[in-house]
C-alpha cells in the first residue's frame, strides 16, 4: 500500500499496454498458468448470449446466425434435437456440420453425450476418413461430428444403462 500512496504522490502514470504478457506483468512466474495463457491472448469482443443473455465471446458459439454462449449452444446443437446422424458423413456434411470454439466435456454431461473421438492437426482428409471409420463401425447408434478449432470432435449419447457400450 506504501509504494501505491508514493506513486500516486509523484503523479507516476504508464500507458496501458495493448497486451499483457511477461514482459508488463510483475512477477508473472506467480500468475497460475492458466490466466497467464489468457493474458497472451488478443481482447476478444464480447456478445451477449441469444437465449440466456449471459456474455460469451463472439463467434465461439454461432448456431443457426445467433450467437450463443458455451451452455446453450451444447444444449441446442448437443442435445436431441441436433443433427445427429447414423453412418459415414458424404463430403457435403462435412460442409455442413457444427462448428464452434471448442467442446466441453462437462457440459455434455448434462445433455448425456460423450466425446468419443477428437482429432487436432490432421490433414483434413486423413480426419474425415478417421471420423468415417468410427460411423461406419457402429451404425446402429447416432453420432454427431463437430468441426472444432484444430480439426473434428466426434460425439455419442451416452449408452442406456444395462447396454453394452459398443466401440
Amino acid at each position: 500500500m506504501r509504494d501505491l500512496e508514493l506513486l500516486a504522490r509523484i503523479e507516476w502514470n504508464a500507458p496501458i499496454p495493448e497486451r499483457l504478457d511477461d514482459s508488463v506483468v510483475l512477477n508473472i512466474e506467480d500468475v497460475p498458468d492458466d490466466v497467464a495463457d489468457a493474458l497472451a491472448r488478443p481482447a476478444a469482443a464480447i456478445v451477449q448470449c441469444a437465449i440466456c443473455r449471459r456474455l460469451c465471446v463472439a463467434g465461439d458459439f454461432t448456431w443457426k446466425e445467433r450467437e450463443l454462449c458455451a451452455w446453450d449452444y451444447h444444449a441446442q446443437v448437443f442435445g436431441k434435437r441436433g443433427p445427429w446422424r447414423n453412418g459415414a458423413y458424404e463430403d457435403r456434411h462435412f460442409e455442413t456440420l457444427p462448428a464452434c470454439a471448442y467442446v466441453a466435456p462437462p457440459l455434455l454431461d448434462e445433455v448425456s453425450v460423450q466425446v468419443v473421438l477428437a482429432t487436432n492437426a490432421l490433414d483434413d482428409a486423413v480426419a474425415r476418413s478417421i471420423v468415417n471409420v468410427l460411423l461406419d463401425a457402429d451404425p446402429q447408434r447416432a453420432y454427431l461430428a463437430v468441426r472444432t478449432e484444430g480439426g473434428y470432435t466426434v460425439l455419442r449419447e451416452h449408452a442406456p444403462a444395462g447396454s453394452q457400450t459398443g466401440t
